[in-house]
């Protein structure tokens, strides 16, 4: 196990002995991360604070504000490679409620040659996101809270979002699978596939509705669905654009 991979798993043992209690004193700091790490409609925030935390973790003399190494400074370094080689495993492995792909593809990271401080203007919505992101980072640097804190109570509130996810699925299906509960009549199935259609972000949906009807009908109609792939719609309407 390399010492990313280790620092890593010794946060997430961390967190989850006490995931009541915040690692964090100050209450700003832990309003700010609470707020990054929570904002659904755009989560590059929180992959990025994570790979820069880390960088910082696994070699303290480097600056968190500075994931570029087009920077050219000796305190500067790769976030995406940390991003990539490192955060997008500890995602996946610990089903973490986060972007599957790095934050440094987002467009207001991408292509920047110059450190992540306060006074910079990215583009992006919502753009208090940005704002927040760019304080912790402050934060660390600063020494108002160490990188170690900081990145244990990222991965404390990503672990409570999973498990309120987790929770809200189980309620549904105990819903549905209920005895008492009616099924439903096919005027309902139209109506809600029809309200899921008019859904803000759901551009994959189509996909599935299609799938779903051949999985019904394939074999009078001798057909077979491939398996889907990997779905992106990256545009303004969809919301994907600012989701990544």
């Amino acid at each position: 196990m390399s010492a990313p991979d280790e620092i890593l798993s010794n946060i997430l043992k961390r967190a989850l002995a006490n995931t009541a209690k915040s690692a964090i004193s100050d209450h700003e700091i832990r309003s700010r991360v609470e707020y990054v790490c929570r904002q659904i409609s755009n989560r590059a925030g929180t992959r990025l604070i994570m790979a820069c935390l880390l960088a910082k973790i696994d070699r303290p003399d480097i600056d968190p504000r500075k994931p570029y190494t087009e920077i050219g400074d000796p305190d500067a370094f790769s976030g995406r490679s940390y991003d990539e080689k490192y955060i997008t495993r500890f995602v996946y492995e610990n089903h973490l409620p986060l972007n599957p792909t790095t934050a440094f593809l987002t467009p207001a990271f991408r292509n920047l040659d110059k450190p992540l401080t306060t006074d910079l203007e990215l583009v992006g919505r919502p753009r208090q996101v940005y704002r927040e992101t760019l304080q912790l980072l402050d934060d660390v640097y600063q020494a108002r809270v160490t990188a170690e804190d900081l990145l244990t109570e990222v991965v404390r509130i990503l672990l409570l979002m999973r498990e309120e996810k987790q929770t809200r699925i189980n309620t549904l299906l105990a819903g549905l699978s209920s005895e008492d509960t009616l099924p439903l009549s096919s005027e309902e199935i139209v109506n809600l596939i029809e309200q899921h259609l008019k859904c803000k972000n759901s551009s994959r949906l189509p996909v599935l509705i299609i799938a779903a009807a051949y999985n019904s009908v394939g074999e009078r109609l001798g057909e077979r669905i491939l398996p889907l792939q990997s779905h992106n719609a990256a545009d303004e309407q969809t919301g994907s654009l600012y989701a990544q």
